[in-house]
C-alpha cells in the first residue's frame, strides 16, 4: 500500500478499501449531502448494517466506480 491507498474506515482496520458507503444523517445534513465511509471486503457488511439501522445508508458502491463517477 502507498500513502495514498484508501483504507477501511472500520476501527483499527488498515486494509485497503474496496467499497464506498455513502450516507447522510437527515437530522443534520441536507437531503442531497453525502458523507462517505470506506470499507474493505471484511467490514462492508458490518459498516453497512451500522449505518442502515440508523437510516443513514444511502448507497454502497465499489470504490473504483465511485472514483470514475466523480
Amino acid at each position: 500500500m502507498s500513502d495514498e491507498t484508501p483504507i477501511c474506515s472500520a476501527k483499527g482496520c488498515r486494509a485497503e478499501a474496496v467499497w464506498v458507503l455513502a450516507w447522510n444523517n437527515p437530522k443534520i445534513h441536507t437531503p442531497e449531502r453525502r458523507k462517505t465511509w470506506l470499507a474493505c471486503e471484511e467490514h462492508r457488511e458490518h459498516l453497512s448494517q451500522f449505518l442502515g439501522v440508523r437510516g443513514f445508508l444511502k448507497d454502497v458502491v465499489l470504490l473504483k466506480e465511485w472514483e470514475e463517477a466523480r
